[in-house]
């Protein structure tokens, strides 16, 4: 759609699914037809999550093109955290999740609405032969010192890809990935959007509370609570992204990002390898007081005297929970079955319940893990991985290209999300932050062998930069020919 139609199409067609979407979750009557809105919305997500990133990009001034892409993460995140709130102010009201779901049609409308005021992208009207809508727009956005040299650049790029591949608007996928700078642009590119969502970030962001109930903090409420400074952090590390992205340049960011991310991972692994390794035992006088709810599994092994609160919570006929001690939450407790009644029983006598993580005294260590995680990764695999993905690729193949990086980053956040569970539960928590941390360091040395650096340039120069750059260990080099032109210019 977006190489057929154009950007501002693409988007007003997600803008609509979103709407439809948010409609019929709001009122549906059955979970069937919930799914059926989820898949609208998910359809919009899908289309919006690159197109936006790409229409603002071939809109933008190269000199602050990072910066505005940047604001647009920035206002995903920014999002994301006023939806938590939204979300914490409708769970008194009637019809709690209806209003939850329904409110996401009010900015879709608005932006549709928004959208039919804004011209459509200027490289893609080139590309189409519409030239004189294109320099109007082109002369809105750039000084008119700069605007000349903009649409002869734009012109320029547009004449060779014609010579080379034909007027035919369909696409070879087979020529595509043969072509030089497309198969470099789609390893980095794609590169990228996998490395973001398999460093870990959407565990973080989807089951903040349940880490938060990991790493010892029984409350429902202060779990959601903390997940909202988790959320709040997001949108600030997208801030500190704007300011820098068009300063230190994409590479740079990304690196020093993956840099904090490895060592908040490390601290996180090491939190919740002490936590579950130094739970409190399982006293035999504790769990007598709850005699009619001891957990079946304690009261038949023949070695309870081992028992600690993880192989407790770990016991799955029926599930179980830790009732702490009254006095110290490190003091022995009592192992019982999780169900409501007991967790009220417990609650009356002034004990914390916990069913998901253990009572710990590095609780508070885990949160500054996480909150280190968030602050590191947000200003740079958070934005980069969308800014260099609107700006790599050639402009025939960009809409298909930046789809192809989209639709990776999609499926790697499915395959994470799904399983995050399910291995804390499988081989702990702790192994499973080790897991991410050692994909980090993979992915570290990813960005310093195939990332190139684009700031600064603008679209056209960077097709030209992927086309005459050989691969060197570590960095991306001019090879000698293309510095040999360079110094004769």
């Amino acid at each position: 759609m977006n190489d057929r139609y154009g950007r501002r199409s693409a988007i007003l067609v997600a803008d609509f699914l979103f709407f439809i979407g948010a409609v019929i979750m709001a009122s549906a009557p059955n979970p069937a037809l919930l799914i059926v809105g989820r898949v609208f919305v998910g359809l919009g997500v899908g289309m919006a999550s690159m197109t936006a990133p790409l229409y603002i990009s071939e809109a933008s001034p190269a000199k602050i093109r990072g910066a505005l892409v940047s604001t647009n993460g920035f206002l995903i995140t920014g999002g994301q955290f006023l939806s938590y709130l939204i979300n914490l102010a409708f769970t008194k009201a009637p019809g709690t999740w209806r209003w939850m779901l329904g409110v996401a049609g009010i900015p879709a409308l608005l932006q549709f609405i928004l959208m039919l005021l804004l011209p459509e992208s200027p490289r893609w009207l080139f590309r189409k032969g519409r030239e004189e809508e294109a320099k109007a727009i082109l002369r809105k956005i750039y000084p008119a010192n700069e605007v000349e040299r903009e649409i002869q650049d734009l012109k320029e790029s547009i004449e060779s890809e014609v010579e080379e591949t034909g007027s035919s608007e369909k696409i070879n996928m087979m020529k595509l990935l043969k072509t030089k700078t497309v198969r470099r642009g789609l390893i980095a590119g794609v590169g990228l959007q996998v490395f973001q969502q398999f460093v870990g970030i959407n565990t973080v962001m989807y089951y903040s509370p349940t880490i938060v109930q990991l790493a010892g903090f029984a409350s429902n409420r202060t779990a959601l609570l903390l997940s909202l400074v988790t959320a709040g952090l997001n949108a600030c590390g997208s801030v500190v992204s704007i300011y820098f992205i068009d300063r230190t340049g994409r590479k740079k960011l990304l690196v020093i990002s993956l840099l904090g991310v490895i060592i908040s991972l490390g601290l996180l692994s090491a939190v919740f390898h002490e936590t579950s390794s130094h739970s409190p035992l399982v006293s035999p006088a504790a769990t007598s007081q709850f005699a009619n709810y001891t957990c079946p599994d304690y009261g038949s092994a023949k070695n309870a005297a081992s028992w600690d609160c993880m192989k407790c919570l770990k016991a799955s006929s029926p599930d179980c929970g830790f009732c702490a001690s009254s006095a110290d939450k490190m003091f022995p407790g009592a192992c019982l079955i999780s169900n409501d009644t007991v967790k009220d029983t417990c609650h009356a006598d002034d004990r914390q319940w916990y069913t998901r993580g253990c009572p710990s005294k590095y609780g508070w260590l885990a949160l500054i893990g996480l909150a280190l995680y968030i602050i590191f990764f947000s200003p740079g695999m958070g934005t980069v991985p969308w800014i260099v993905n609107s700006e790599i690729y050639p402009l025939r193949f960009r809409g298909v290209c930046g789809g192809m990086a989209a639709t990776a980053n999609w499926i790697s956040n499915l395959i994470v999300a799904q399983s995050f569970l399910s291995l804390t539960q499988a081989i702990g928590t702790s192994w499973t932050f080790l897991i991410f941390g050692v994909i980090s360091v993979g992915a570290l040395f990813f960005v310093l062998i195939y990332v190139p650096e684009t700031k600064g340039l603008p679209i056209e120069e960077v097709e030209q930069m992927l086309e005459h750059r050989v691969l060197q260990f570590k960095f991306w080099q001019k090879s000698s020919s293309t510095s040999a032109k360079n110094q004769a210019v």
